[in-house]
């Protein structure tokens, strides 16, 4: 018999308000809304990166489609780039450009998994992956991870072991993390090798904040010796170039993987669009200075977001996540009253909750969505907050170090 006239199993609990359902309470406010809910930048892209710098003249086919591959001059120059900042060479025939990074992870999502896959998902996560996956009919397996990778006895091949079973398939990464800016260590990464390598499972690694950690470039999955034939990385320019409203990514990985990549992405995408790989080519190419400005600009914004919630700066990223337990009473279930407080105020966070099921009481903060003199402004409305929800003896929690 025929499945009757409904939505797919799969889109349900998708939604498209998953980041601002107090905007209309921050709008009743009267006040100038601050958006740190968002993963974004108020910085302007590298100036021949912009669209005014776009001219059919000089573009003639830009109004076209792209090779479904995408541009080899912009393959050309992520190849650079990675070379330039990773001292990891491959060629530009291995690279698929995707229109952005979730489509990107979407792709590689519904190339290498089938329904009923179980996926390992360390935790806190990027919020849109869980749907990327339960989208494709794969299951989350959340592991605590990213809040606690900097404690000693933290054993992570243990915490994957005892999660895998026959259907688990993938091990899903993000590393610098949204929303913690902790990365993966070399000797973590050893360990996920392992687990990988002992079970025969693909490592999706999301990259997003690569360019955007402010000690050092972090240990790549994808350069692991262990890891390299089997896993696939996920680059984008949202973050690290402003450019996100560009849609631009890339995919790389092993070329059994991206034979089925491409043709993923032709009937999913077919390709990203022309007129941004032209701007990317550009970012790629001539941006490294911007870059460099703006992870300097953004340690500046995470070091004074820190400050006002009392805890260590991120060492990457775009985020800082915290525990809102020291403004909320013992029996409040989650941080729903704190985040109302908030956007009174004006000022937008995300719930914790979006980024695994164990951090209802926590809080995300992007502090790069807005400009300095903007984010001043919203963290000291969030310091009045704290004043009039001050805790006392009655209050529980501290925020934890190193979030």
């Amino acid at each position: 018999m025929p499945r009757a006239h409904a939505i797919s199993v799969h889109a349900e609990g998708l939604t498209d308000q998953l980041y601002s359902p107090l905007l209309e309470r921050a709008r009743a406010s009267g006040l100038p809304i601050h958006p740190l809910h968002v993963g974004d930048t108020w910085r302007e892209p590298f100036p021949g990166a912009r669209v005014d710098a776009l001219s059919s003249h000089a573009n003639p086919e830009i109004h076209r489609y792209a090779p479904v591959q995408g541009e080899l001059a912009l393959r050309e120059a992520f190849v650079a780039h990675v070379l330039a900042t990773r001292g990891v060479t491959f060629g530009a025939d291995e690279v698929q450009v995707t229109a952005g990074a979730t489509s990107g992870i979407a792709i590689a999502v519904n190339t290498l998994l089938d329904p009923g896959d179980e996926v390992l998902l360390p935790a806190p996560y990027w919020p849109l992956i869980r749907g990327v996956l339960t989208s494709r009919g794969a299951i989350p397996i959340e592991v605590p991870f990213f809040d606690r990778v900097d404690d000693p006895n933290f054993d992570v091949e243990a915490e994957l072991e005892r999660r895998i079973t026959a259907r688990t398939t993938a091990i899903y990464l993000n590393s610098p993390n949204n929303p913690t800016g902790a990365s993966i260590t070399r000797a973590q990464l050893d360990a996920i090798a392992k687990v990988a390598h002992r079970h025969e499972l693909w490592v999706i690694s999301d990259e997003a904040y690569q360019d955007l950690a402010w000690d050092g470039v972090p240990d790549a999955p994808f350069a692991h010796p262990k890891l390299r034939e089997r896993c696939v990385t996920l680059h984008t320019l949202s973050k690290s170039h402003g450019l996100a409203g560009a849609r631009i990514g890339f995919l790389h990985g092993p070329e059994r993987a991206m034979r089925a990549l491409r043709g993923m992405q032709m009937h999913l995408a077919y390709c990203a669009p022309r007129p941004m790989q032209v701007s990317a080519t550009v970012a790629l190419r001539d941006g490294a200075a911007w870059v460099s400005q703006s992870r300097a600009l953004y340690r500046d914004a995470a070091e004074a977001t820190a400050r006002a919630f009392g805890v260590a700066t991120p060492r990457a990223g775009t985020f800082l996540f915290v525990d809102a337990s020291p403004w909320l009473d013992h029996d409040e279930p989650d941080c729903a009253s704190f985040l109302r407080a908030c956007a009174d105020r004006g000022v937008l966070l995300t719930p914790g909750s979006v980024s695994g099921r164990d951090y209802g009481r926590w809080v995300r903060v992007c502090f790069t969505s807005v400009a300095p003199a903007a984010l001043t402004t919203a963290l000291d409305a969030l310091t009045d907050v704290f004043r009039e929800r001050v805790p006392d003896k009655s209050r529980a929690g501290s925020n934890p170090p190193g979030t």
